[in-house]
């Protein structure tokens, strides 16, 4: 297998989006907000995109950018429509069952690094005259299109479904009962309720009504 011709800065590059995209998708597991967690997750897809481009599968890199911008932004919309904690407001834990997701991530991470120092790739060059882009295109417009416009059909009725289901209750309960966020601290007042006037006067009415 001959060796691959690049420049040291190709090398630079990816070891700084490898980490980048590793440091950010650990960041997604330690952030309390879900919202930060969405886009610590975009950041980490779109390096991984930067490096897909670096390997010359330049329709992939830019299908990563695209895909990742959008679903990234619409899973942080709906964290902050349906979750209890969508600004981080109060400390929480993004991992459930630590034992197992650490035993499963180190698992993970072993596999994969000897499948990449072991394994024999093959070497297999695309002919010069291919056009990977048009092909995919021919593929996805072509015989599959029914395939894709189906899923596509299928994941929009999804999305309906759950806003639809769940637009009657908002982060904090039934929307029309006058739920109150959490407290944050356990058993404290509801984070952001405002504070009551301590004479008594008018309570926390003036803060809703302007003369």
């Amino acid at each position: 297998m001959e060796s691959m011709n690049h420049g040291l800065g190709v090398d630079i590059a990816f070891l700084l989006l490898a980490t980048l995209a590793v440091v950010t998708g650990w960041r997604v597991f330690r952030t309390d907000s879900m919202v930060r967690a969405s886009f610590f997750l975009l950041v980490s897809f779109i390096a991984v995109g930067v490096i897909m481009i670096l390997l010359a599968a330049e329709y992939l890199g830019v299908a990563m950018f695209f895909m990742m911008a959008v679903e990234m932004t619409v899973m942080a919309l709906f964290m902050v429509m349906f979750m209890m904690n969508p600004a981080g407001l109060n400390p929480m834990n993004m991992v459930h069952q630590e034992r197992i997701a650490i035993g499963a991530g180190v698992a993970g991470f072993l596999i994969l690094g000897a499948m990449a120092l072991l394994a024999t790739f093959p070497d297999q060059p695309v002919p010069a005259g291919l056009e990977p882009v048009r092909s995919l295109g021919n593929e996805m417009l072509g015989e599959s299109m029914l395939i894709f416009e189906s899923a596509g059909l299928v994941l929009l009725t999804t999305m309906i479904g759950v806003v639809v289901l769940s637009s009657h209750r908002g982060r904090y309960g039934a929307a029309a009962e006058g739920s109150m966020p959490p407290g944050l601290e356990p058993g404290g007042d509801p984070a952001g309720k405002p504070e009551e006037d301590e004479a008594g006067e008018g309570g926390h009415h003036h803060h809703h009504h302007h003369h």
